[in-house]
């Protein structure tokens, strides 16, 4: 059963390369909260800095390194610092005014997951596969506190007091930030396989879920809202591979617009889509990308989407081939492809 009805339009123009990508697979991408720039994380070790224009022209402005992959990046609200988690262990803070980066973390295993917390001067929430999360100030070797997981960390995401955080064997947790060292509530994902990504309502007050099944919750924190709660089948083509006739894609990004509300999902399939949870409507289907798409994020005044082209090792190591398209993508928001519909 499909929940949303279908408005596909072709598109207009073509979406713009940003210069200069990664030279392995790209992991994350994060627009800064007040300016232009746009920072990506790659596979390559490096955390890269563009300047992009009203246009959408792009122009390297800086770069930093781990020991090892990059895995998730963010940045403070002021847009000051970039923070960064990476197969090294190591969660490392770039100061943009300096051009300096240190080292502000650490776990006993990869760091996943990192987020700003825009709370008691700032806070960095690191996400690990130790199975913890850690909260950092900047300038303090140690963290403030820590928090017990279920499994490891997956998928991580912040909004005003919202913590959630999915975890390995499909494990779901939310922290009231009021409280951050207390869990509030632990469920089991609605979605049956494993989780691949999770994303905060901009309201706060839920999350997507999604899953390597091309699957889609959303789920509601509060008990008296869980009539609201549904789940939806996406990233799926007809074929021959499966049981039903279909070739299923895993769910690698989902991010929400921050004005109107919508989010956008985008697969290991090449296909993105953007959707209105409310009205259960898809606003807009994008299938052109010549790879899988492996993270994705909107600019603060919604106006730009950027998509990264890469191989997003949904088929483990066997799957990274030689030839792998790495890229980075701009897209030109137009207000039918991304503002809300009237419910039915």
């Amino acid at each position: 059963m499909s929940f949303f009805g279908s408005t596909t339009q072709p598109a207009t123009q073509p979406d713009i390369e940003v210069s200069d990508p990664p030279t392995d697979s790209i992991s994350a991408l994060a627009f800064c909260p007040t300016a232009d720039y746009l920072a990506v994380g790659s596979w390559d070790n490096n955390v890269r800095i563009y300047e992009i224009s009203q246009t959408g022209q792009s122009q390297g402005k800086a770069m930093y390194s781990h020991e090892g992959p990059v895995l998730d990046i963010c940045w403070s609200k002021d847009g000051t610092k970039i923070f960064s988690g990476g197969a090294d262990k190591a969660a490392r803070m770039f100061d943009v005014s300096t051009g300096q980066s240190t080292q502000v973390g650490a776990h006993d295993a990869p760091i996943k997951c990192v987020r700003w917390i825009d709370m008691n001067g700032g806070v960095l929430v690191t996400g690990s596969w130790d199975k913890t999360l850690k909260y950092w100030t900047p300038g303090n070797p140690n963290p403030i506190a820590s928090v017990a997981l279920p499994e490891r960390c997956y998928s991580l995401d912040v909004q005003g007091q919202l913590l959630v955080c999915a975890t390995a064997e499909r494990h779901i947790v939310t922290i009231n930030l009021s409280n951050p060292t207390t869990i509030y509530k632990k469920i089991d994902s609605p979605l049956k396989w494993q989780t691949r990504v999770i994303s905060c309502f901009p309201a706060g007050d839920g999350y997507a879920v999604g899953s390597i099944e091309g699957r889609v919750a959303i789920q509601y924190v509060e008990d008296k809202d869980a009539v609201n709660n549904f789940s939806f089948k996406c990233h799926r083509k007809e074929g021959a591979t499966t049981k039903d006739g279909t070739n299923v894609f895993a769910v690698n990004s989902i991010t929400f617009h921050q004005q109107h509300g919508t989010f956008s999902t985008a697969g290991s399939d090449g296909v993105m889509y953007f959707w209105d949870k409310d009205s259960k409507t898809r606003l807009k289907t994008f299938d052109a990308a010549p790879g899988p798409i492996s993270a994705s994020a909107f600019n603060r005044t919604g106006t730009i989407f950027a998509y990264a082209i890469s191989y997003d090792w949904s088929k483990g190591h066997s799957g990274m081939t030689p030839g792998h398209i790495n890229k980075v993508m701009l897209h030109a928001l137009k207000d039918e492809e991304i503002k809300k519909k009237p419910k039915k």
